[in-house]
């Protein structure tokens, strides 16, 4: 049915499902650039603030793939009506949020359903635009949520700085009715992933090596990322004396270069596969370490911050293409689990991250997360040479 629609409709498809992954990235980045005010408003510390990057990231990465095992009997259009009400509902909680408490509540409702959303939408992408296309598509889709992660966080910063912060969360309550409703109204209601599918038939997923070791890649390369990206905004303002405008400007900017790191992780993928990312955590090992050894000397320190921007996403898409490519050839009925695992352990990265970015932060101060981060690359990059070993031999067959 997909393959047959016309191009136009699949592109009109496909550039909703990137508005939804812009939606979904802004709600769960947009707290990143409000932070200061959010302490100042609730009477918080910083570090308390902070629970509500890595409530939302802990909620989003154990559902993810537990929705995806246990939803797998139900028709996937089905699953995209109730997750984006939920996701709804805990953006209008967190619009009208009279405590942080509430606040950190409504972050646990999005995150609930955030992962689900997002691995439905990649779930759509080959049945849009073909198998030898999808790399590409797909790194367009996390494309737009990586830019989102920084656009929430310096629009957000600036929309709080001029209409308070509940500006931002009424932004991104109004962005996620209209992207749902979109995706809702156009999007096909049938599709390959309908076909039920029990726990026990996606299971054997989760048991094939070269998934375990892209997990890992997940875990320990995003966490090297939000040691400080977890604390970026007091990290321009308090370590490297910006102003919010300036720091805001420089967000904006950052924003862009994280779109063409996504755009290059599907370059990657498709000339080395999971072989780029060996080198890529090598380099992010390097950056990070002279992000530390730069310090606050400007402007070395933002050139450097510039650089880890260019490859903080390039190993995304050869990941995210072996979990799918692994449930095709491998696990037939896995391939919404297979989706689901990007998100999943993207998110498990960013709250071991934050938590320990929050810890030197607290304890060392902002000057060493990237010392901290450097070590976690290296960790990702063992986890990288693993994938890669690992992968030839089930493309082998062996």
């Amino acid at each position: 049915m997909n393959n047959a629609a016309p191009a136009a409709c699949a592109k009109l498809r496909v550039g909703l499902l990137v508005l939804l992954a812009f939606a979904l990235g802004c709600t769960e980045f947009s707290v990143i650039g409000i932070e200061t005010e959010l302490a100042d408003a609730f009477g918080a510390s910083l570090a308390e603030v902070g629970r509500l990057i890595s409530v939302y990231a802990i909620v989003y990465a154990v559902s993810t793939p537990v929705l995806a095992l246990v939803t797998g009997r139900f028709r996937r259009f089905t699953l995209l009506l109730a997750y984006s009400g939920v996701f709804i509902a805990g953006n209008a909680l967190a619009a009208f949020a009279p405590t942080l408490g509430v606040l950190i509540a409504s972050r646990a409702v999005c995150g609930l359903v955030s992962g689900g959303l997002l691995a439905l939408a990649v779930t759509f992408l080959p049945e849009l635009v073909g198998e030898k296309k999808t790399s590409l598509a797909v790194a367009v889709v996390y494309g737009a949520f990586s830019v989102a992660m920084v656009l929430a966080t310096s629009a957000g910063k600036m929309l709080a700085s001029l209409l308070g912060w509940r500006s931002v969360v009424y932004a991104c309550l109004a962005l996620a009715i209209a992207a749902c409703a979109l995706v809702i109204a156009f999007l096909p209601h049938e599709g390959a992933t309908d076909e039920p599918a029990g726990v026990l038939e996606q299971l054997p997923l989760l048991a094939e090596p070269s998934v375990v070791a892209c997990i890992g890649v997940f875990v320990f390369g995003i966490g090297s990322i939000y040691v400080f990206y977890g604390y970026v905004t007091p990290y321009l303002e308090e370590f490297l004396g910006l102003s919010s405008g300036e720091a805001s400007l420089v967000l904006l900017v950052y924003g862009a270069i994280l779109f063409a790191s996504n755009m290059l992780s599907g370059v990657l993928d498709e000339k080395f596969g999971l072989k780029a990312n060996i080198a890529v955590f090598l380099v992010q090992a390097v950056v990070l370490t002279c992000m530390w050894a730069v310090g606050s000397a400007m402007p070395a320190a933002l050139v450097v911050i510039m650089v880890f921007g260019l490859l903080m996403y390039m190993c995304s898409v050869p990941c995210v293409t072996l979990f799918m490519r692994m449930a095709s050839e491998r696990h037939t009925k896995a391939l919404t689990l297979a989706s689901s695992l990007e998100p999943a352990a993207f998110n498990i990265g960013i709250s071991v991250g934050t938590a320990i970015g929050g810890v030197v932060v607290s304890r060392a101060g902002l000057g060493m997360v990237g010392l901290v981060g450097a070590v976690m690359a290296l960790a990702a990059c063992a986890c990288a040479t693993a994938a890669a070993k690992l992968e030839p031999r089930h493309a082998a067959g062996e």
